[in-house]
């Protein structure tokens, strides 16, 4: 490229320059939907490492002050979710979560997310030690303000549970008649966490009722103005 040469008397500092230009770039907007769908992915991960590794400032953050959080142990906001997950954690019950792939669907400044995920506990029932696993899918939503991510609404639908002793062979004396009254989606969680003093709603979203699952579909995908999942 040629530059013109200075005058005599001319440096660099005084020469002549040309006018700037405003220059502004358009990301496509795969890349720009895929940013999305990674942060909010990070968010849903954070959310949880953060529940189980007790981190409650980091937990609080991922939420808005106004989400509504709807599990088997608790409905509410996000205040009193970090305070009740404390309080359970110093009760004893120290649950953590194993999560499968997290499937994003974007909607502008809105977005839900949906995974499967198995939550574990470890109980001691009739003197007997185990893990006690709840299979679950889990359905977050989050919303942008001010240009930030943060999950708004929290929910699960329950699929089945089960209980394995510590020691192979051990068996574990449950009441017949309690463990009927109970849905079977939920039955050892809602059974456990009853005895450990926690209220445990009987009318969750569940695959023994499919009713309830469609009608928290239809919640969840009306909010952010997509279509329900057929």
């Amino acid at each position: 490229m040629n530059y013109p040469a200075l005058a005599r008397g001319q440096t660099c500092d005084n020469a002549p320059r040309r006018p700037e230009r405003n220059v502004t770039f358009s990301l496509p907007k795969e890349v720009t939907e895929t940013a999305n769908i990674t942060a909010i992915s990070q968010l849903i991960l954070r959310e949880r490492e953060s529940r189980d590794l007790q981190r409650w400032n980091t937990l609080r953050d991922c939420y808005w002050p106004d989400s509504l959080i709807r599990v088997s142990w608790f409905k509410g906001n996000a205040e009193d979710f970090v305070n009740g997950s404390r309080d359970m954690a110093k009760r004893g019950v120290p649950a953590k979560h194993r999560l499968g792939p997290i499937l994003v669907t974007m909607a502008g400044d809105r977005a839900v997310a949906s995974l499967a995920a198995i939550i574990d506990l470890p109980v001691r029932l009739s003197g007997i030690e185990g893990t006690l696993s709840a299979h679950a899918r889990f359905l977050y939503r989050a919303e942008r303000r001010g240009g930030q991510w943060r999950i708004v609404g929290f929910d699960a639908y329950y699929i089945r549970d089960e209980l394995m002793p510590a020691v192979p062979g051990q068996a574990v004396q449950l009441d017949s008649k309690e463990l009927g009254a109970l849905r079977p989606t939920y039955r050892l969680l809602s059974y456990y966490l009853k005895s450990k003093g926690f209220s445990i709603d009987s009318n969750l979203p569940g695959e023994d009722r499919p009713d309830l699952i469609d009608a928290l579909n239809q919640e969840i995908f009306s909010w952010a103005r997509l279509p329900i999942p057929r």
